[in-house]
């Protein structure tokens, strides 16, 4: 799949814990590569735990994607 297209999904594609997809969502990050923008520091900032950010980080990799807009 396209890396464009991917990013233009909504973040529920990731499949996220509920909590976790909901203060995203809180915080106007509705889209992937909302997320995909982002900085481990930025997601410390939303009141993350490492676990959560971990997950986050895990599920952007199952799409080729990492934190800090890093592509594979």
């Amino acid at each position: 799949m396209k890396k464009q297209k991917i990013l233009e999904k909504q973040i529920e594609e990731l499949e996220l814990d509920k909590k976790i997809t909901s203060v995203l969502k809180e915080n106007d990050i509705n889209v992937i590569e909302d997320v995909w923008k982002m900085k481990r520091k930025d997601l410390k900032d939303l009141k993350f735990s490492d676990s959560q950010i971990m997950s986050i980080t895990i599920k952007l990799q199952l799409y080729g994607l990492d934190l800090n807009r890093k592509v594979y």
